[in-house]
């Protein structure tokens, strides 16, 4: 059994996304960012940044108890130790690390830049708005051209490049961009929003989302700030 620790963001649906599809058996543990769970000791011992997903699982090579943390590495842990979604030869494994690293590196951040000054920021800061939804639009042109080039991120195969790409891109719009704008990610959108798996991964705890209140964002975000509003 894999013991997964998360909250239902991106990031986490990512590794939920990953596990539906290999059919792996795990149970959820809810850690909710707004109210500091992340930050709690026990949670600190599995993931010392203080950030969600975290995973246990119990079943690690030669039985032994693996504890990971970080979403890209606990993606390949479990593309790895299941033999799929990450090629065994080279240099296909490699085309599907880069792309997996373009996310964890750039898009990922990015578009969390974006939506942090779009809709959470205690005040709004044109220049960061525009600097953060430019670079969401250049971020997406370059996943566009590469969509033109390849049925999925990676190459021919659906991959954990995908899977780790694709909860980002369900907010476009709150990114401040369309689908429509970008043809070739909308056709690889379109095809993996309709895999059974995916929809089955991104509603893992989605009973859990809620607004975001002054008080969670303090949490989140610091404090000070938003108890000056």
């Amino acid at each position: 059994m894999i013991d997964l620790y998360i909250w239902p963001t991106p990031n986490a649906f990512k590794v939920t996304i990953l596990l539906e599809e290999t059919g792996l058996p795990y149970a959820t543990h809810a850690v909710d960012i707004g109210a500091g769970d992340q930050f709690k000791p026990d949670f600190l011992k599995i993931s010392p940044n203080n950030k969600m997903p975290a995973m246990v699982d119990h079943d690690g090579p030669d039985g032994r108890q693996v504890s990971l943390f970080e979403s890209g590495a606990i993606l390949m842990y479990l593309a790895e130790k299941t033999g799929k979604f990450w090629p065994q030869e080279m240099p296909a494994r490699y085309d599907t690390v880069q792309w997996l690293m373009w996310q964890m590196g750039g898009f990922g951040p990015m578009l969390g830049q974006a939506h942090h000054f779009r809709q959470y920021a205690p005040e709004q800061v044109p220049y960061a708005i525009d600097r953060y939804t430019n670079e969401a639009g250049r971020l997406y042109g370059v996943l566009d051209k590469r969509l033109g080039e390849a049925a999925y991120v990676a190459g021919a195969d659906y991959t954990i490049a995908d899977m780790a790409i694709f909860p980002w891109a369900r907010s476009i719009e709150n990114q401040g961009h369309k689908l429509d704008d970008f043809p070739n990610v909308k056709r690889w959108y379109e095809a993996i929003d309709a895999r059974p798996a995916v929809q089955r991964g991104v509603q893992v705890m989605a009973d859990r989302r809620k607004p975001m209140t002054d008080e969670d964002k303090a949490v989140l975000f610091g404090k000070e700030q938003y108890a000056k509003r």
